[in-house]
């Protein structure tokens, strides 16, 4: 879709792929690529795979965007809580190929998606941002709230506490965990049974079960343009 997001298009369906550089960071480019990587996934009405880099799903947001002011920050925020959103209400099942690290925002995808496939490795998963000196957007908890159980969310929201592929299972960020050379042909059995799912009734009933949390985040979005939201140092 552009130089930061590819998108190849298989018969049951479709693999999109973040790649912008070593911390393959969440920026404007790679938000509207995956924009743009979506609608074509829903024009196709096709099962979605999001990866990225091997060893290295995504370390969150752009740190020069978020360092550079307080409304620079807050206008990739808002971008990214949006794009959780339309992931979290899409009417094709996604799954995200988690390669590597995921941290911030790349942790907030996982938390976005339908399925959440981990490879095995020393590999670092969870929500850095209290450690990073930005206090949790509105947002970001109620993403997290949906997703995480209570024990889980104060440790992960409020202690930013970081977890290993197996941990990242039982605090909810991963479904499951496989070797590295099973990571694409998993993904691909997966995306294989959920194409056999009916797409309108799966569609449907995200909508239904998510129906409180979806309407707790557009709020979120819309409180936290009114905020402050930057790195303190």
């Amino acid at each position: 879709m552009n130089e930061f997001v590819t998108y190849q298009s298989e018969d049951n369906f479709v693999v999109i792929t973040i790649k912008n550089g070593k911390a393959n960071a969440i920026s404007h480019e790679v938000i509207h690529g995956l924009n743009r990587s979506l609608d074509k996934a829903q024009e196709e009405n096709k099962v979605v795979i999001l990866t990225g880099q091997n060893g290295i799903f995504s370390a969150g947001f752009d740190l020069k965007v978020m360092t550079k002011s307080s409304e620079s920050a807050k206008e990739l925020v808002t971008k990214g809580s949006k794009l959780s959103l339309r992931m979290l209400s899409f009417p094709q099942p996604i799954i995200v190929l988690c390669s590597g690290h995921a941290i911030a925002k790349g942790a907030f995808l996982l938390l976005s998606s339908d399925y959440r496939i981990g490879v095995a490795g020393d590999f670092k998963i969870g929500l850095n941002e209290v450690m990073i000196g930005m206090t949790m957007h509105h947002a970001g908890i109620a993403i997290a709230k949906a997703r995480l159980s209570e024990v889980y969310l104060n440790r992960s929201v409020n202690n930013a506490e970081i977890y290993n592929p197996k941990e990242a299972i039982k605090a909810g960020f991963l479904d499951m965990i496989v070797p590295e050379k099973e990571l694409l042909s998993t993904a691909i059995k997966v995306a294989e049974m959920f194409s056999k799912l009916n797409k309108k009734a799966h569609f449907e009933t995200k909508l239904k079960v998510r129906k409180t949390h979806l309407k707790d985040l557009e709020k979120a979005i819309d409180l936290d343009n009114t905020m402050d939201i930057s790195i303190n140092p």
